[in-house]
């Protein structure tokens, strides 16, 4: 069996203007969800960065981007990255993106050091991945559905069907840009293995309607981490169609508007078991 090591990252962004409730939540309960799937949480295996530890594991920039380092740096190995905080989005310098904008997750210390972007996060997640190891991501904040910009994109329907997006040009431009990307390149066939991301999209704003926290039994959650948590208690072992639209119909049913999508790296068999 393959090594499995995990990073979880929490920020409540405790006292700030834009503060969350529910991202330390989030991560105790992916961190039980990972013991039962049989991670450990050895300071070997799992690493842990949330507003509320001690300065070593404070979710900042440089913290943030040294423990992808550390969760992709070896061969044979089953990762898993959960981000549960803001997501943002700042202007592309490039101007390749149609958008003109690059998607970014959101650092404790952001106002000092900046955000961390969607090409950071390819480089430091998706290039630096070894050929045998394999990547599952769930981002649990806005503007997340195309953060590593990856070629394929699923979204599920309230009719359980299952439709590829267009996002094949953007991740496919990004995949030849590889090797500017990566000091000493990469290639191409790397990049286009399969790497899992499931995403939620919401406002950067914390209001009712797109708020990133939910009420759960009283509790402060982020309402996509709950929603696929949720989703594998009623099925432990979905296919990734079955997840994408339980989790979606969970969030519908609860009144949430994150519409959860899946990633990848290459075509995809959609009614392959999930794999973590």
């Amino acid at each position: 069996m393959p090594r499995r090591k995990s990073l979880l990252i929490g920020i409540n962004y405790t006292g700030s203007d834009n503060e969350l409730n529910g991202c330390h939540q989030d991560v105790d309960n992916v961190a039980e969800f990972l013991k039962y799937r049989g991670y450990q949480d050895t300071p070997q295996d799992q690493v842990v960065l949330r507003d509320d530890l001690d300065a070593e594991y404070a979710p900042t920039g440089h913290n943030i981007l040294a423990a992808m380092d550390w969760l992709v740096s070896e061969e044979h190995t089953t990762c898993f990255f959960h981000y549960s905080g803001h997501g943002g989005q700042i202007d592309d310098p490039s101007g390749k993106r149609p958008s003109g904008l690059l998607d970014t997750i959101v650092p404790v210390n952001y106002q000092d050091n900046g955000m961390i972007d969607s090409d950071m996060l390819h480089k430091h997640l998706v290039s630096k991945l070894p050929p045998t190891s394999t990547l599952f991501l769930i981002l649990d904040c806005c503007h997340s559905g195309s953060s590593l910009e990856l070629p394929f994109v699923y979204r599920s329907d309230d009719d359980s069907n299952v439709h590829k997006l267009d996002g094949y040009q953007a991740g496919i431009a990004l995949l030849e840009e590889a090797k500017e990307l990566v000091i000493g390149g990469s290639s191409l066939d790397r990049e286009a293995q399969a790497r899992e991301l499931y995403a939620g999209a919401t406002s950067f704003f914390r209001n009712e309607e797109t708020s990133a926290d939910a009420q759960i039994n009283g509790v402060s959650e982020g309402a996509m981490s709950w929603a696929f948590l949720e989703s594998t208690k009623t099925n432990p072992d979905p296919t990734y169609k079955e997840s994408l639209h339980m989790t979606r119909a969970l969030l519908k049913a609860s009144e949430y508007t994150q519409v959860p999508q899946l990633c990848v790296g290459r075509e995809l068999d959609l009614n392959q078991p999930l794999i973590l």
